[in-house]
């Protein structure tokens, strides 16, 4: 009886409760918590990959506004909609070049090209206030670039007279409604890129990795298409100042705080 007892106990207890999901099932990886990332890390200034990461961030957000910009100019040039990618197609370009840009820069420097994204991992200790704000640097003139070369594609009467893709409330909305909007996308954002990159999803399915880039681009995209008739959608500074900078219009500059306040809230 003894003997039968304990091959119950055993067989109770062959299989853990909680058994892991998707290729984990066949791994025994193991998370440990990383230490906090360091206030100040003067030893980073000293490290080529340092320098490598933030010209990565600057290109990347140069190509994201010289491709976003140049496809919200394209629409608000036509007169009818329907001749355009429309909306939607403002939302895709977004979201695809986010989608295409984290996948590209993530080994390098993690793939932020935000602001408000960088101040989220900032705010976690996922990375020293060094190198934060090395990033937020490089992203703002990646942006200031990238919208100063579609302006010398559109030219100066063209690119005005378009709007320059810059970031403002619009009609029927107040600057209340546009920040909260800009909170609430900022938030998707920024909680969908800590889930997409959990360390602990990470240990557990080995696909996480891979697919990371994908859930970000596509809440890019549905932030877009909630909040494109709202503000433009901004949920990203260095976006929203690089078009304010180059086509440097008083009712670009009126709200632009709310594209700072916003994302920076929102984390």
């Amino acid at each position: 009886m003894e003997g039968k007892e304990e091959d119950v106990k055993l067989g109770a207890n062959k299989f853990s409760e909680r058994q892991p999901i998707g290729t984990s099932a066949q791994t025994d990886k193991d998370y440990k918590e990383p230490p906090p990332a360091p206030l100040f890390e003067p030893g980073e200034l000293k490290s080529w990959s340092f320098y490598r990461a933030g010209i990565a961030e600057f290109v990347a957000t140069f190509l994201f506004l010289y491709i976003t910009v140049l496809t919200v100019m394209g629409v608000s040039q036509s007169k009818t909609k329907c001749t355009t990618v429309g909306i939607q197609g403002i939302a895709w370009a977004f979201g695809g070049m986010i989608f295409a840009l984290v996948y590209c820069t993530a080994g390098i420097s993690g793939g932020h090209i935000n602001p408000a994204v960088t101040f989220g991992l900032l705010l976690a200790r996922k990375l020293s206030l060094t190198r934060a704000v090395f990033y937020m640097i490089m992203q703002c003139l990646g942006a200031i670039c990238g919208a100063g070369v579609v302006k010398g594609f559109e030219g100066d009467s063209r690119y005005e007279m378009l709007g320059g893709g810059a970031n403002v409330v619009n009609h029927g909305y107040t600057k209340g409604d546009g920040l909260g909007a800009e909170i609430i996308g900022t938030f998707v954002l920024v909680y969908t890129v800590f889930s997409a990159t959990d360390a602990k999803r990470n240990a557990r399915d080995s696909h996480v990795p891979i697919l990371a880039p994908l859930p970000i681009g596509f809440a890019v995209f549905l932030v877009h298409l909630a909040t494109i008739p709202i503000t433009g959608t901004g949920i990203n500074p260095a976006r929203s100042l690089g078009a304010a900078i180059i086509y440097n219009k008083d009712h670009a500059w009126d709200d632009h705080w709310i594209f700072w306040l916003g994302p920076f809230i929102g984390p």
